[in-house]
């Protein structure tokens, strides 16, 4: 098929054991003076926050903190945030965490440049003015959002998470050491793990997927497919750690291009509504979400399973998408993800209102292999049930 691609991705991406040294000079080749640290309660008390800014304080480069990030956080927290970076007079922000300070941060960068409340920017380049440069140091092998131009904040109002898409969003710098990921509990591991997992499959199967998204998609599944369950059963093995990382951010890379499909729209609802983490929320609804996604690109659902490595006996390319999907159901039962919806206390009377919210996700729905209904987003919850 004739199509124009736009690929983008950061300017600079710095990953290995032991890279968090960099940050100094990453921090003085954007000219910082003051930086601003965007994180959370537990980053400060797990000790992670003291390893990260030690070499700021050799160096003798000064920095604020902000650790009042929430899980999901709801969008007024930018707001604190941004009283915060002017307060201090910083002029250059570090995301350090999982999505959540990251996407703050982000948030936070644009806010300081642009006037509007940040309710008026969800939406695809509704942003006006590029904000302050952004270095993201993440903690999990989860979300990839320090490569992707996307922020994703909750709305308590609307019961709803919503995205805020532009170019401005992409940190000037990511620096990814998988020495900062080997105290995550496996509870974390294997949800952010199994998040990563899903931006490379929604990439891959994308109605936006391209060759280049594709090329980033294929190795960002073989990588976490084959690493996550080590990583999960011995926290401690640096080389999964390593392969979890780099998995979870070529599948950033590919999502950012290709965009994420109808199982993000699915888990945005019920995140929202019942508190269900992220990588787990997307966890219960993958497997459904893929079922029903199958007969619209059956050959890149069936090559999924070749990209993980499982022998197929299947010579059609639908028996060998079907086994991708109890691959994907094994691997959650192995890392003891929760796969009913019962389980948060969902119930059949709440699901029409939840399959609404899901076809408010239009920006998402619109990159689907496979056109979708509301009563198909009914069934589809039913089944997660």
């Amino acid at each position: 098929m004739n199509k124009t691609i736009l690929f983008r991705s950061i300017p600079r991406i710095i990953m290995g054991p032991g890279t968090i040294a960099q940050l100094p000079s990453e921090i003085k080749a954007l000219k910082g003076k003051k930086a601003l640290f965007v994180t959370d309660r537990g980053i400060i008390s797990s000790g992670i926050f003291d390893s990260v800014t030690e070499p700021l304080r050799a160096a003798g480069i000064p920095f604020e903190v902000f650790d009042g990030v929430e899980p999901d956080p709801r969008y007024e927290i930018v707001e604190d945030c941004i009283s915060l970076l002017k307060k201090a007079g910083a002029d250059i922000i570090v995301g350090l965490g999982g999505g959540s300070p990251i996407d703050i941060a982000k948030s936070t960068s644009v806010l300081a440049t642009n006037q509007a409340p940040i309710s008026l920017y969800f939406g695809v380049d509704l942003i006006p003015n590029r904000g302050l440069p952004t270095i993201m140091i993440p903690t999990t092998a989860g979300t990839g959002s320090e490569v992707t131009p996307i922020a994703i904040l909750s709305d308590e109002g609307e019961k709803l998470k919503k995205g805020i898409v532009s170019p401005y969003l992409f940190p000037a710098s990511a620096i990814l050491d998988p020495v900062l990921t080997l105290g995550l509990p496996p509870g974390i591991t294997a949800a952010t793990g199994m998040d990563a997992l899903i931006h490379a499959i929604e990439a891959y199967t994308s109605v936006n997927a391209s060759g280049i998204t594709d090329m980033f998609a294929r190795r960002a599944m073989r990588l976490l497919y084959c690493n996550l369950r080590t990583a999960f059963a011995n926290g401690k093995n640096l080389e999964a750690r390593e392969a979890m990382m780099e998995g979870s951010l070529l599948a950033g890379i590919a999502f950012a291009n290709a965009g994420v499909t109808a199982v993000h729209a699915f888990a945005y609802p019920i995140g929202a509504e019942f508190h269900i983490p992220h990588g787990v929320a997307n966890t219960l609804m993958l497997p459904h979400v893929m079922r029903f996604n199958l007969i619209g690109n059956v050959e890149k659902f069936g090559d999924i399973a070749n990209i993980f490595g499982i022998p197929s006996p299947e010579s059609d390319h639908l028996g060998r998408a079907e086994l991708a999907v109890t691959a994907i159901e094994r691997l959650a039962q192995d890392l003891k993800v929760p796969t009913h919806l019962a389980q948060f206390g969902v119930k059949d009377s709440d699901l029409k209102a939840l399959a609404e919210g899901v076809m408010k996700v239009t920006r998402l729905l619109a990159n689907n292999p496979r056109m979708m209904t509301l009563e198909d987003a009914v069934d589809i919850y039913r089944e997660a049930l």
